[in-house]
């Protein structure tokens, strides 16, 4: 079972206008949003995208623009990729075990070292466009968050900037 969880927050993201500004002391702020995701298995691909979906929806029914996902993992990521056959994200985890051995002679010594690896190679972000609230992904795509060091709660950011 999955378990998703979302909250709006309004984050301030480091920038500042230039010195020669009056206001420079100013945070220029852009929604942000949090869900958290509970991952059934060691390795998996879980598809979030209607999670994603409900909380752009949710916090600004009018959004355009860019939804940024972001995984702040080390051993998770994040991925787009065919949603309507739930075996592609089966071939993508199992592919990924051919390519990255759970036991390798890593010299990490946690016991997973093929998570890191994994998780690099699948990268922490995608950029989801979104026009009048919904995502714009194509017929077949979903959002994936791509466990591979679970089962275990993990943090999803959704950071949305506006067109």
């Amino acid at each position: 079972m999955v378990s998703i969880t979302a909250r709006l927050r309004r984050t301030a993201v480091g920038v500042t206008p230039p010195r020669e500004t009056p206001d420079h002391d100013r945070e220029i702020t852009m929604p942000s949003l949090e869900i958290t995701v509970s991952s059934p298995a060691r390795e998996v691909l879980v598809d979030i995208s209607q999670r994603i979906q409900g909380a752009v929806a949710e916090s600004d029914p009018a959004f355009s623009g860019m939804v940024n996902v972001f995984v702040p993992h080390t051993t998770a990521g994040v991925t787009v990729n065919e949603g309507a056959d739930p075996s592609v994200a089966r071939d993508i985890v199992e592919g990924l075990t051919r390519i990255v051995p759970r036991e390798a002679g890593y010299r990490h010594s946690e016991g997973n070292s093929d998570a890191h690896i994994k998780a690099s190679l699948i990268g922490c972000h995608v950029a989801v466009p979104a026009e009048r609230g919904r995502l714009r992904l194509g017929t077949w795509q979903s959002i994936y968050l791509a466990e591979f060091d679970g089962p275990r709660a993990r943090r999803i950011w959704i950071i949305l900037q506006p067109a």
